[in-house]
């Protein structure tokens, strides 16, 4: 039996920060007290004395090895478990696509498979990208036999995974009778499409027209029609990667009717913003090509007020890195053809600390809440993460507020050529992180020979 005892930190949860011992045995957290002592001749004593013991953070939204006409985005998930390691996230919640007309379970089964060498847990979302006399069973079978408790679905991308407004109720009404949750892209995809081949047919092919033909209304018309259809359905929601202070006001509003409106942003649209497009070199505009687009300062101010007064609920990270090289370069003269996508895994926690936290923007309760407990209440796995309590799952993040670092692609995790924080300067890392009652990270490496995810069979809200 291994034994892990977490010495002298300053424990976070949603309201409280105090000082305490753990006692990790196994893969569980076991003792939760003042002064603990073992006489295990086994046990790894951790000093986290001026350090922050916070829940292995739990990222709602990545995308790893996602196939695209470019190729996978550049991290499988090996790489990509390694990268949120290295930022302090031991859970991630993938993506199944079924193909139109596959079975939602058969994409699942391959998806699983493709799985496996994840060295950190691991759940997904299903993604209805078609709707069949049988899909609504198949919903059903997701929920109870395999414990996905959550649907994605797309509104823009109308030609590949989007999907109508007749299917999407569809969705929200079998996802409201089974319990689940309905997570959503919101972009209006026909006037995506039709500013695109607006653009294309007036040779303006550049990637800045890229940010012009998704601009803020084309999310927030979105935004409007998927919570008018979920208050009618009754059937709760998740809005993915909020980019728009317009989708702030109309979420708001819902939240304030009584509505169970989840929203979550990502830390490019909290920082980053579309003057990079400015520029002309596309090797530096093309890993900024992500949808939505970046946005401008306006929105940005609005999205930080949303994340202190609660509007936003989580700050994923919609990993999905792409190599410049090889890759988005397939549209250096067609900006439709670049994927879309750029990695965030790695940074997400530091970011959000260094900008958020150390700014005062927000708490380091609320930190904790975004990027930890809010994900596990929202996707049911709060009975197991997201918390420092005792029984639970043993993922630990041991958090240096003073650690600094310069992002970069020469020395991040990530497998891309390009970083889209390059030289963001972070102050506050991990300096260990434990994942299912394993020494994960330590000395800035990943301890990769130890370490194997699980499949998180989630559970429906009640």
């Amino acid at each position: 039996m291994s034994e892990i005892l977490i010495k002298n930190g300053n424990i976070v949860t949603s309201n409280n920060v105090y000082k305490s011992d753990i006692l990790i045995k196994d893969s569980k957290i076991e003792l939760i007290d003042i002064n603990i002592k073992t006489n295990s001749p086994n046990v790894k004593i951790i000093d986290a004395q001026s350090m922050y013991v916070l829940p292995g953070a739990i990222d709602p939204h990545v995308h790893m090895e996602l196939p695209t006409p470019a190729g996978n985005s550049s991290d499988d998930f090996r790489t990509g478990s390694i990268a949120a390691l290295a930022g302090g996230t031991t859970s991630i919640i993938d993506f199944v696509t079924p193909s139109k007309g596959q079975s939602f379970i058969e994409a699942l089964n391959l998806r699983k498979k493709e799985a496996e060498k994840s060295l950190i847990d691991y759940g997904f979302h299903m993604s209805p990208t078609w709707w069949g006399k049988n899909s609504a069973n198949e919903m059903k079978k997701c929920v109870i036999e395999e414990g996905i408790t959550s649907f994605k679905t797309y509104l823009a991308y109308k030609k590949v995974v989007g999907i109508s407004d007749e299917i999407l109720i569809n969705v929200m009404k079998t996802a409201k009778d089974l319990n689940a949750l309905v997570t959503l892209h919101c972009e209006n995809g026909d006037i995506v499409d039709f500013l695109k081949n607006k653009f294309i047919s007036e040779g303006k092919t550049q990637t800045k027209y890229h940010v012009l033909s998704r601009p803020p209304e084309v999310e927030s018309e979105a935004v409007n029609r998927a919570t008018t259809f979920a208050k009618l359905v009754g059937c709760p929601i998740y809005i993915v990667h909020v980019s728009t202070k317009q989708s702030i006001d109309i979420i708001k509003k819902a939240q304030e009717s009584g509505q169970k409106v989840y929203a979550e942003t990502c830390p490019h649209y909290l920082l980053l913003d579309k003057n990079i497009f400015n520029k002309n070199d596309f090797s530096q505009t093309a890993p900024y090509v992500l949808s939505p687009a970046l946005r401008t300062k306006e929105h940005r101010n609005k999205l930080w007020n949303a994340l202190s007064n609660n509007i936003i609920n989580t700050v994923a990270s919609d990993h999905c890195p792409f190599n410049v090289i090889g890759q988005k370069d397939v549209g250096i003269n067609d900006f439709t053809k670049i994927p879309n996508g750029a990695g965030g895994v790695e940074h997400r926690l530091s970011l959000l600390y260094t900008y958020g936290v150390s700014a005062n923007l927000i708490t380091i309760n609320q930190f904790v809440d975004l990027i930890a407990t809010n994900p596990a209440k929202i996707f049911g796995l709060s009975h197991r993460k997201g918390k420092i309590a005792k029984g639970m799952d043993a993922d630990i993040v041991i958090w240096n507020p003073d650690k600094e670092e310069i992002i970069s692609a020469k020395t991040h995790k990530q497998n891309c050529d390009s970083n889209i924080f390059e030289n963001y300067k972070v102050k506050g890392m991990p300096e260990i992180v434990i994942a299912n009652g394993k020494i994960a990270l330590e000395n800035d490496t990943v301890n990769v020979n130890d370490l194997k995810g699980n499949y998180l069979f989630r559970k429906v809200q009640k």
